[in-house]
């Protein structure tokens, strides 16, 4: 089976969130089955062309036509060592020779012309898949300008779509002119993509795709819900019976403390007293207190307020006051960013904030930490409580999402479980699970056995997978 991967990044390329592991590792896994053949469509960003390190050649050009523009579009790929895995860039200067891949007042058009392109490519390509897996607002017009303009052609007409949300909060809002100016769709179709008074990509890929999915089981649930689906729970649920929730994976390979290269020391389950040279190499690197006795805390997050950031906030003096250290790693908003400053400042024995995006020290961190706090109001699966479990490092997080489907709470009595859970979103019981991670803490034998069972926690994609090619062969 042909699938089309479309994506608006992927590691090693380009990586923001989480979206950027899943564009790598998730057709990576999907190439894994014999007669696969996977080709993951990407822009062709600033911070990739200019890479020296990325190996890519020209394959075409051509000319796309979006409204009354005919705009320049170049393919590029970049091979892989597998013959079933190629990753093609569409490049064009304009839209995306820029310093960021988001965050400009252009963005609708950028995207739009990105999604056209990668329908406009296969005829240059000669290639046709089966299905098309479109990913996240920046992608919601596969679906729509395959049926708005293609199905006419006869190698289109059997392709099928199936459109994945990674977060319902960022749903590709414009003006209603927008459809006119920028897409050229026919009047017909302003019905199919107005929502509450503007332009809705996600809304009308929602309506038109063969499959819709989402990256948990409880986030298919929670986003039918008013409080979870930012205004389109009437839509989610007119449309329940193409829904479902494929809980995200990790590719094991990259996430792995035995192989790991940017770790100060690799160590295995069986070996957590290596785990612990990663810990002291940790606060050293950061000028914490080098102490063995002392729980260290990790954060590493986007810095917004879904994250559950207020109740952080809330509580970070009577977290400052517990004999604990916190690490953050990340960026986003200037309040947190600069709540976690202040308090790094304060503490600065105990509290290390950094505000970047840094690869290599996330690794190190996941290594060197003992409990990975995630409070978020909402998080549709979530990949830092997988890498953490991978890393022997122990979950606190509010039952929402996929932090619930992946982190079942612990019974301290059995010892089952994978970590510690609080569900009302609320600062102070997220203290009290906190508290209780560093109560167990102290109790060496029972945290071991905790750490060897979340080492041993399969978070590969490897069940993911097959749920989706049964998405992929219900459709096709």
């Amino acid at each position: 089976m042909r699938i089309l991967f479309a994506a608006s990044e992927a590691a090693p390329y380009l990586k923001t969130g989480g979206l950027g592991d899943v564009a790598a590792a998730l057709p990576k896994a999907l190439s894994d089955t014999p007669d696969a053949d996977v080709q993951v469509f990407v822009p062709y960003y600033k911070t990739v062309k200019d890479n020296p390190d990325f190996h890519i050649e020209y394959v075409t050009h051509f000319f796309v036509p979006l409204s009354w523009r005919s705009v320049y579009a170049g393919v590029f790929k970049a091979t892989t060592d597998r013959d079933n895995l190629t990753y093609y860039f569409i490049d064009n200067e304009y839209y995306f020779y820029r310093d960021n891949a988001y965050g400009y007042y252009d963005d609708g058009e950028r995207f739009a012309f990105f999604s056209k392109a990668v329908l406009e490519s296969l005829q240059h390509l000669g290639w046709y898949p089966d299905v098309i897996h479109a990913n996240d607002w920046q992608t919601a017009l596969i679906p729509v300008f395959l049926r708005a303009f293609y199905m006419g052609l006869s190698s289109y007409q059997p392709i099928r779509t199936l459109f994945t949300i990674h977060n319902m909060e960022y749903q590709g809002k414009a003006h209603n002119s927008f459809v006119d100016e920028c897409l050229g769709l026919p009047e017909d179709w302003k019905g199919t993509m107005a929502y509450d008074g503007c332009t809705n990509l996600m809304k009308a890929a929602i309506l038109v795709s063969d499959r819709v999915s989402t990256v948990s089981r409880t986030y298919a649930y929670e986003i039918q819900n008013p409080y979870y689906a930012h205004g389109l729970h009437e839509v989610l649920q007119a449309h329940s019976y193409k829904l479902s929730g494929v809980v995200n994976g990790i590719d094991t390979d990259v996430f792995d403390p035995a192989t790991d290269p940017l770790l100060y020391v690799n160590y295995t389950a069986d070996e957590l007293k290596k785990k612990l040279e990663n810990k002291r190499f940790l606060q050293q690197k950061l000028g914490l207190a080098c102490r063995d006795d002392v729980p260290v805390v990790i954060m590493i997050s986007r810095l917004v307020g879904h994250k559950g950031l207020d109740l952080v906030q809330a509580v970070m003096d009577d977290l400052m006051w517990d004999d604990i250290q916190l690490v953050v790693i990340g960026t986003g908003d200037r309040q947190y960013e600069d709540m976690f400053r202040y308090y790094a400042a304060r503490f600065s024995h105990k509290m290390s904030a950094n505000i970047v995006f840094d690869n290599t020290l996330a690794h190190q961190t996941y290594a060197g930490g003992d409990i990975v706090l995630m409070p978020s109001k909402q998080e549709p699966c979530g990949l830092t409580q997988l890498i953490a479990m991978r890393y022997g490092t122990i979950p606190v997080v509010r039952e929402t999402g996929g932090l619930f489907d992946t982190v079942p709470a612990l019974n301290p009595e059995t010892m089952e479980g994978r970590g510690f859970t609080f569900k009302t979103y609320n600062a102070h019981d997220m203290l009290d699970a906190v508290r209780r991670a560093e109560s167990l803490f102290h109790d060496g034998k029972r945290w071991d056995i905790l750490r060897r069972n979340d080492m041993a926690y399969d978070s590969s994609w490897k069940h993911s997978v097959e749920e989706y090619w049964q998405i992929y062969r219900s459709m096709v």
